[in-house]
């Protein structure tokens, strides 16, 4: 497994879940915020010139808010 998702892994760990939720469900679903957070800094990070449009899509296709 790559270094930099076990990382993301280890900072889900540290949260509490405080939503009444499953604890196990919450972890995955923080889990899944964080990889969809790092896809959007990759792209942000590229430079590209379509980078903006990209990242536009990641976001809009989870249903990320600003």
């Amino acid at each position: 497994m790559n270094e930099r998702i076990r990382q993301l892994w280890r900072q889900v760990e540290l949260q509490e879940c405080d939503c009444g939720c499953n604890p196990d469900e919450f972890l995955r679903l923080k889990f899944a915020e964080l990889i969809v957070a790092e896809c959007i800094k990759a792209v942000d990070n590229s430079g590209g010139d379509n980078a903006e449009y990209h990242m536009d899509s990641i976001k809009k296709h989870f249903g990320v808010e600003e």
